[in-house]
């Protein structure tokens, strides 16, 4: 598939160095997009990821902008439109570690880091990329959360945010559709890497509790970041050129 080789200019995709961010970044070099990455500390990891961009024989470059300071996001999307040639795409799967606690339990100091992590963070983001966008006719994917449309508990740390964003989304898309500009979100369920890996390794989600979430999912099994970079790889593409303002759950029929 070659989704993005007629395409001038490149990918940005923040939180790079992650599992879905990985694969989304791996995947859009293999249909022919140069990609711009971005990492918060794992700078080995980001340097892998670049490594398989370019061995699949387009250029990569990375960075580590503080995405809650908006001059360094925007430094970062204009350093990146110039060494790329332009963006048509913009994918942002970045964000921290989270916990599972009630919302009870949550301290509303860590509500607030989350809040200027995720909200904050994306909103900086799509104010720096839009004019390179504008210029492109290009597309924004923000990898949010199933959980906004089906709440499990403890999940508040991530899906409240992850609904602001989503919001974000629909205004970009409304607001910028006059410049040819889409805006869609991609919500992962659970899958077997990633942060669920995490939650599970953190000993957050017991074996009592994946099977339960198992038998929540009408197709009996987990899925993988590739699954959110085919979607978010797909949101991005000609073949969705039509698509604005939406978000696809990528959850096995978790939602339905």
């Amino acid at each position: 598939m070659s989704d993005f080789s007629g395409r001038g200019g490149g990918a940005l995709v923040t939180g790079g160095s992650g599992g879905i961010g990985a694969a989304i970044c791996t995947m859009l070099a293999k249909r022919g997009s140069s990609v711009a990455l971005t990492y918060r500390s794992n700078a080995n990891s980001a340097e892998s990821v670049a490594a398989a961009v370019r061995a699949a024989g387009v250029g990569a470059h990375t960075g580590n902008p503080a995405l809650e300071d908006p001059d360094e996001v925007r430094a970062f999307a204009d350093e990146a439109a110039d060494r790329l040639g332009g963006l048509h795409t913009v994918v942002d799967a970045a964000g921290p570690h989270v916990p599972q606690i009630y919302v009870s339990q949550t301290d509303p100091a860590q509500f607030a880091r989350q809040i200027d992590a995720d909200v904050v963070g994306a909103f900086n983001l799509t104010v720096a990329v839009l004019p390179h966008l504008r210029a492109s006719g290009g597309s924004i994917v923000y990898v949010t959360t199933a959980a906004t449309t089906v709440f499990p508990k403890r999940d508040a740390l991530s899906s409240i945010p992850k609904g602001a964003v989503e919001s974000l989304m629909r205004a970009v898309a409304v607001e910028e559709g006059r410049f040819g500009v889409r805006a869609n979100c991609v919500g992962p369920g659970m899958l077997e890497d990633g942060m669920a890996a995490q939650l599970m390794a953190e000993g957050h989600l017991d074996d009592r509790a994946l099977d339960a979430a198992r038998d929540n999912i009408p197709l009996g099994r987990f899925g993988k970041a590739v699954d959110i970079a085919e979607a978010a790889c797909f949101l991005a593409s000609d073949a969705a050129n039509y698509i604005s303002g939406q978000k696809l759950d990528i959850d096995g029929a978790f939602t339905v």
